[in-house]
């Protein structure tokens, strides 16, 4: 499927003048600071507002067209909407609230469609309960099963998790990773948050007052040191594969460039994970370092150096992995750092996939 959007649309003093293109299914991540345009963004794709100039065409359909004076209204346009807020409807059981937008989808799917969205979400247990008995987290996950029960052929998800506290986003993130890797559904997901960003992303769009300020595939565009002025807290996010749980308390985390060695987790050998490192936690080091507490320490090749006012970004390569450490300018001038020089990054900390519920220190 290829979603094709271009929109100009002004609110009061804010600008939004964004086009991209995404191709295919799974989560393109709608990612900036408050204000930055995401929510505007979605509801102009959803139909629930129409923009002063713009096209936007999903999967060959065009749904609107300024020029041709073409609006497909919001109802018409087999998108799927996750608020902030879940929005059921307090009279009726959870039962009830996925039969609502099941028996208003332009396409119904069957029966025995209805009963995998309710096992893909683990809401069998719920169907009974009334809305005000249920948590935050089960909430979210019955407002994801009406959307999906409506057929749509895109989900739009602002920022589903911001009203939830840490053990609830903890509960729900097994659902929205496998809504992800089993629906084979294109969803925009806006949010914020850079825990969500690595943990769920296919691709990502940043905003920044209104516009694109970069694009990309989530392991390539977050370590690019580039993207340090936009993206608080940036870094790398890589796939690791669980090789071993040692006797010592430990576990191994394989990936091309070596094994990561973390506190013990609790998941079986062969498990797949992402792993996000901050670039302020990767140190460096021009010899082998010895006698040290870190137990990550990789030989690593300088790819670029990108100084700003105060610090540098210094991109490295670890097998296929891109690591990305951030020195002062004085650890740079007295390392002398240049592209294609062996140096050994010392991994401070490791934050490990949130649905293991921890971060893992490197010491």
């Amino acid at each position: 499927m290829t979603i094709e959007i271009a929109l100009r649309h002004r609110l009061g003093r804010f600008q939004l003048d964004a086009a991209f293109q995404v191709q295919g299914p799974g989560v393109t991540a709608l990612f900036g600071a408050s204000g930055a345009g995401k929510t505007t963004l979605v509801n102009a794709i959803a139909g629930l507002l129409r923009p002063e100039h713009g096209r936007i065409v999903l999967d060959g359909d065009v749904v609107l067209d300024s020029s041709a004076g073409i609006f497909v209204p919001a109802r018409l346009r087999r998108t799927g909407y996750v608020f902030q807020d879940a929005r059921l409807f307090p009279h009726l059981s959870v039962a009830n609230n996925l039969r609502f937008g099941w028996r208003r989808a332009a396409t119904q799917i069957s029966q025995a469609g209805f009963d995998e969205i309710v096992d893909l979400l683990g809401l069998a247990p719920l169907l009974a309960r009334r809305p005000s008995r249920l948590s935050g987290g089960e909430k979210s996950r019955v407002a994801l099963g009406r959307a999906l029960l409506a057929s749509p052929r895109l989900l739009l998800l602002d920022e589903p998790l911001a009203a939830l506290d840490a053990a609830r986003k903890a509960e729900i993130f097994p659902y929205l990773e496998r809504l992800r890797d089993q629906a084979r559904l294109p969803m925009f997901y806006v949010t914020h948050s850079m825990d969500e960003l690595s943990r769920l992303a296919d691709d990502v769009i940043v905003l920044r007052d209104g516009r694109v300020a970069a694009q990309g595939g989530v392991f390539d565009l977050l370590s690019d040191p580039e993207l340090g002025a936009l993206v608080p807290g940036h870094g790398s996010v890589f796939r690791v594969r669980i090789a071993e749980h040692r006797q010592d308390g430990l576990t191994a985390l394989a990936f091309d460039g070596g094994h990561l060695l973390v506190p013990g987790i609790a998941r079986p050998a062969g498990t797949q994970l992402r792993v996000r490192l901050n670039a302020d936690d990767v140190m460096l080091a021009c010899r082998p370092p010895e006698e040290i507490s870190a137990n990550n320490v990789f030989a690593t090749e300088v790819l670029s150096v990108h100084a700003g006012a105060a610090e540098a970004d210094i991109r490295l390569r670890c097998g296929n992995v891109r690591f990305i450490s951030r020195i002062t300018l004085a650890s740079l001038r007295r390392l002398g750092l240049a592209p294609g020089q062996r140096v050994f990054a010392i991994i401070k900390s490791v934050t490990i996939d949130p649905q293991l519920g921890r971060t893992g220190n490197g010491n």
